[in-house]
């Protein structure tokens, strides 16, 4: 049977139906979607619902539904920094990868994309702009809106030093926009768009060369790939504890090259955990589990997740 085509329990809503006639732009909603190929760790179970909306008042009927039904949404992005648990996600899952959610558009010194736009193609349409400032941006493997939940950082720089606005969705399915100056980011999060749904982002750079934003494009590229493993994982697992990086305790631990199951701490870096082959979300939780433990054994450091854990609450945050 195809994910489309799974009947509904008697007494229970058609939820496929409800959630395509209220989308009402094309959207399909496939049920038991399974996650784990959407990431990049490719680890995991299903969505009990997913769906790729094709417009925003598509997403904002969606998350009515799912309102008006008690269903949690979750955005799951480009699945970069995803570890989905082996039983599945509750609720609806969306993905932003619809035309008005990837768009990208240079306006003076400033780019307007879309929460689905890849990091990677921003930081080059910066390049051709000839605007400074997002360079930091190529090597990170995610979308605009996880680069902003996360503000997400790279070579010294993050999210919060280019913002200049950002369109966001609430629970009701209402759009607002925000100045990036009224808006709270920290290391690695931002509280704001923790309960709402990033839909885009103004980004400001400064007039630069080509040629030397090239440059240091390319400098921060060599160095990445000269320390970080190009097996599949989620980038850092966790997020640097203020007395030393995540990756040099972990090395420091002992803990390179350790293994659970599929999953093995990455010998380039401590802080990487990677797919080996047929590793289970599972296998990833009983090696963080692991660090952390060894971690606050040894050194009295506690390590928090920078990787999101979604399919239920967990306490790994």
């Amino acid at each position: 049977m195809s994910l489309s085509a799974v009947e509904p329990a008697v007494g229970q809503p058609d939820l496929k139906s409800l959630f395509e006639s209220a989308a009402d732009d094309g959207t399909e909603v496939l049920k038991d979607a399974p996650l784990g190929e959407k990431t990049t760790l490719r680890a995991g179970g299903a969505a009990d619902w997913y769906a790729e909306p094709n417009t925003i008042e598509g997403l904002a009927a969606l998350v009515r539904v799912c309102r008006e039904h008690n269903l949690p949404v979750t955005v799951l992005g480009l699945g970069s920094n995803f570890l989905v648990l082996d039983s599945g996600v509750r609720g609806l899952t969306v993905r932003l990868c619809g035309e008005p959610f990837v768009a990208i558009e240079t306006d003076g010194e400033h780019i307007r994309c879309g929460a689905g736009a890849r990091m990677k193609k921003v930081a080059t349409e910066a390049r051709r702009s000839c605007l400074a400032g997002m360079e930091f941006l190529e090597g990170i493997p995610g979308s605009i809106g996880g680069g902003l939940r996360m503000n997400a950082g790279a070579m010294g720089s993050e999210m919060v030093e280019i913002v200049e606005g950002v369109s966001f969705m609430d629970k009701a399915g209402e759009v607002f926009e925000m100045a990036g100056s009224d808006i709270e980011f920290s290391y690695r999060s931002c509280p704001l768009l923790k309960n709402q749904i990033a839909l885009g982002a103004v980004l400001r750079g400064r007039p630069d060369s080509a040629e030397a934003i090239a440059e240091r494009m390319a400098a921060y590229s060599q160095k990445r790939w000269d320390s970080q493993p190009a097996a599949r994982s989620a980038g850092c697992i966790f997020k640097n504890p203020e007395a030393i990086p995540a990756g040099k305790l972990i090395d420091e631990l002992g803990l390179k090259r350790t293994i659970e199951g599929g999953a093995m701490v990455s010998e380039e870096h401590g802080n990487f955990i990677i797919n080996k082959g047929g590793a289970t979300a599972a296998d990833f939780l009983k090696l963080i589990d692991r660090i952390r433990q060894r971690a606050l054994d040894e050194r009295g450091i506690v390590l928090k997740t920078e990787v999101q854990i979604i399919g239920k609450t967990v306490e790994h945050d």
